[in-house]
């Protein structure tokens, strides 16, 4: 039996966390990044502005565990202004949401103000300091629902202005740098 196979990756900003592209539009892929053996799969998604952490493994069995809530996925997301302790709260406590056309409560999170983890930048400028202050966040969470923490600090009044996946239960984004892979014996 073959044996699977699992990496970790720093996803950039603008890429598509898949390796086909289903509306064929100009943005780059996966497969760009290594030579991933046939079968490969992103374990959960991050959305095209997002950057960080994400997992990749032949096994649909550990995909499965993993996108389950058992896991705790970390994010460090910058805000537009000074975020509020007040707005701080409301993220633990659960916001309203919408998701798929209805409203959605959040489950309570893990959410504290941090500070700027100077990451490198992007390939894309988020904006400069005329624009008014922003402010950095870590929020925790084990569900997943689409767009879910962009959503989450929006609805807090505090949008969101760039968000990187630094965790996923025990495994750290750490120091790998932006577009890195990295091959791993199990993620689990």
């Amino acid at each position: 039996m073959q044996k699977h196979r699992h990496f970790i990756i720093h996803k950039p900003w603008g890429m598509i966390s898949q390796f086909v592209n289903p509306a064929k539009r100009k943005k780059k892929l996966l497969g760009e990044l290594y030579d991933f053996p046939e079968g490969t799969m992103a374990i959960g998604r991050l959305d095209v502005p997002s950057e960080g952490l994400l997992l990749l493994t032949t096994d649909g069995k550990v995909s499965a565990e993993i996108r389950s809530q058992k896991y705790e996925k970390e994010y460090y997301v910058q805000v537009d202004g000074i975020i509020t302790q007040t707005a701080i709260e409301q993220l633990r406590n659960g916001v309203e949401i919408g998701f798929n056309g209805k409203k959605y409560t959040t489950k309570p999170s893990k959410a504290f103000l941090i500070e700027d983890p100077k990451f490198p930048l992007r390939s894309q400028k988020i904006r400069d300091e005329r624009h008014g202050p922003t402010s950095w966040i870590s929020i925790i969470i084990r569900e997943g629902k689409f767009r879910q923490v962009r959503k989450m600090t929006a609805a807090v009044g505090f949008p969101t202005l760039r968000l990187i996946r630094v965790r996923i239960g025990d495994i750290q984004l750490n120091d790998l740098e932006v577009s890195g892979v990295i091959e791993v014996d199990n993620l689990t």
